[in-house]
Order: C-alpha cells, then sequence, then structure tokens
C-alpha cells in the first residue's frame, strides 16, 4: 500500500501542524509504502518571496526530520523535484469541469481570509491530484476539510480511466478523526492565520510568553474549573497521559488550581516532549548537506514512478 502526505511550507510550523499532519505521517511509516513532500508549488499561492520559501522548505525539512521521519522508511522530497506533476496536472486539467471546481470550499475560504485569488489558487485541487496520482498513491490520510480535494482527485481519475484506458489507481482518503482541534492561545483552532501558535521550535522565552497569554475565563482561583471548557487543559492532554490528564482534572474540578499553575504545567510538558527533537534539529541544521541529501534521494525515488506514470500517461492519451 502506497501512501501519500504533503505539508506547505508556507511557515513555521506549529504543535496543530505537529498534532494534525506530523505525528500521524511518522506513524504511517510502519503501515506502508509512505511518500511526504514538501509542497513549495503550492506555496506559491501565497508566498511570494524567494528567499522566504527557501528557508520555509528547509525548515519544515529540518522539523520533519527532527520529529522523526525516517529516510529509509519514507521518500521525502520537495514537490518542484518532480516537473511530471506539473505536466501531469494538464492532463487533468482538460478532464475537470469547472463545476467541480467551483464545488470546491477551499478557494472561497482563502479568499475570505485575504489571499488573494488566482488561477492557481482556483486550480489548487487539480495540482494537488496531480500530486497523488503521478506516485499511484492507494490512500491520502487527510484532515476532514482536505477530503474534498481526495474526492476531486478520484473523480479525475475515474474520468482520466475511462476516456483513455486503465492508467491511475484510484486513492483512497484515510479521514483522522481521532485528531483532536488543537486551540491556539486564543482559543480559536491554532492555524498562522490566527497568529495564534505555539511554535514547535520556537524561541524558548517566547514560547513561555505565549502559553502564559492562553485565554481562559475569569474563574476566581480557589473556585472549581470545568476541564472540559479549558484551553490550557486541552492543550496539556495531547501531551499527559491518562492518568496525568485525570489527575489535572481532579485539581480543576477541587478548586484551589490557578489557571498559571496550568499554564506552568502545560510548558513543562511541552518543553519535555519536543527537548530531543531540538537537540537533533540543532544537530541537522549543523549538517545542511545531509538534509539537502536526504531530499534528493526521496526524489529519485519519487521521481522514477512519477516518470513511469507519466510515460503511461502520455501513451494512453496519444502523446507518446
Amino acid at each position: 500500500m502506497r501512501i501519500l502526505s504533503g505539508i506547505q511550507p508556507s511557515g513555521k510550523l506549529h504543535i496543530g501542524n505537529y498534532f494534525g499532519m506530523m505525528k500521524p505521517a511518522i506513524e504511517l511509516q510502519k503501515q506502508g509504502d509512505a511518500f511526504l513532500f514538501i509542497a513549495d508549488y503550492h506555496a506559491m499561492t501565497t508566498v511570494k518571496d524567494a528567499a522566504a520559501l527557501r528557508a520555509m522548505t528547509r525548515d519544515v525539512a529540518l522539523d520533519f526530520l527532527a520529529c522523526g521521519i525516517d529516510p529509509q522508511k519514507t521518500a521525502f522530497y520537495r514537490q518542484s523535484a518532480l516537473p511530471e506533476v506539473h505536466e501531469l496536472a494538464w492532463f487533468l486539467s482538460t478532464l475537470c469541469p469547472m463545476g467541480l471546481l467551483e464545488r470546491c470550499h477551499s478557494y472561497k475560504d482563502k479568499v475570505a481570509k485575504g489571499i488573494a485569488p488566482s488561477h492557481g489558487l482556483f486550480a489548487y485541487p487539480v495540482l494537488m491530484a496531480a500530486d497523488i496520482l503521478v506516485v499511484q498513491s492507494d490512500l491520502v490520510p487527510v484532515g476532514r476539510d482536505q477530503k474534498q480535494h481526495v474526492e476531486v482527485t478520484r473523480d479525475l481519475a475515474i474520468r482520466f480511466n475511462n476516456s483513455f484506458g486503465e492508467t491511475f489507481a484510484v486513492p483512497e482518503p484515510s479521514i483522522r478523526e481521532t485528531v483532536a482541534v488543537v486551540p491556539g492561545v486564543d482559543g480559536q483552532k491554532m492555524s498562522k492565520s490566527y497568529d495564534n501558535v505555539l511554535e514547535l521550535f520556537g524561541d524558548p522565552k517566547t514560547l513561555k510568553k505565549r502559553v502564559m497569554k492562553i485565554v481562559t475565563d475569569s474563574t476566581p482561583l480557589e473556585d472549581p474549573k470545568d476541564p472540559t471548557t479549558c484551553n490550557v487543559f486541552a492543550l496539556y492532554k495531547l501531551f499527559a497521559t491518562e492518568e496525568e490528564a485525570n489527575d489535572l482534572a481532579e485539581r480543576y474540578r477541587a478548586g484551589g488550581m490557578g489557571y498559571g499553575h496550568a499554564k506552568k504545567e502545560l510548558l513543562e510538558k511541552i518543553n519535555a516532549h519536543f527537548a530531543p527533537m531540538r537537540e537533533r534539529r540543532a544537530q541537522l541544521e549543523a549538517d545542511p548537506d545531509f538534509v539537502e541529501d536526504v531530499l534528493k534521494e526521496g526524489a529519485l525515488r519519487a521521481g522514477k514512478i512519477a516518470r513511469e506514470t507519466l510515460r503511461k500517461a502520455r501513451r494512453a492519451a496519444g502523446l507518446d
């Protein structure tokens, strides 16, 4: 079973990215033939600074390798290292009904958030379909908000197969139902768009300041508190064992537990969890050639499949 995941290098990765996408991708290395790409083509819809794009792409590579991506188990590569993706995207574009793209909610959502509308942003699902189909992926782990894009991919694969003959594997989405929504410091979903994130490998002093600014209610210290409505507790649960979470919940309900104390315990958990990854990241940062070699090797593995896929697609469409 071939499994594909991807992430945009559009800013510093944060705890929401870690629990929502990174940790599941690392765990999937044990379940099949894993492919992971840094979606730098996609990032061009929002990032207009070449130096920034290079730096953020490198940061994403460092973060994933530090957090546990194993290059022996996962083909890890830059999207832009596979030019076949763009040729395949054109093939799929010729079969993609306008109505299919017009029904995709992501374009409207992004424009509503202030991203400038462009053809690239509108056609994003077609390029995503090419990413998936070019390596003949069987399974695509996504959050529920990305399920529609995998459905577009399935539709385009079936249309191509019906028009030109069996060429593509039709992928299945794997919806990460068990991943909790990670709250940001303001209580909304953690997102770079809301500037409410806790960065994975940011400055420790900045991390402490942001943890201490997490929004809570005004319940006095001595009064009982409801852990199920507390942003601090929701974050703490992500790092704690069940026993530790139950213990903190009991102290909330008993009263005498201030939010400041809970924030300090959360900070300790975050620091302890990411300490070995910070150390690993520092080692990787000191060896840029290793990181580049990993991405090149991943591109060679993915590129071999992509070239064969495109050869089949060209022949099927009459372009051989």
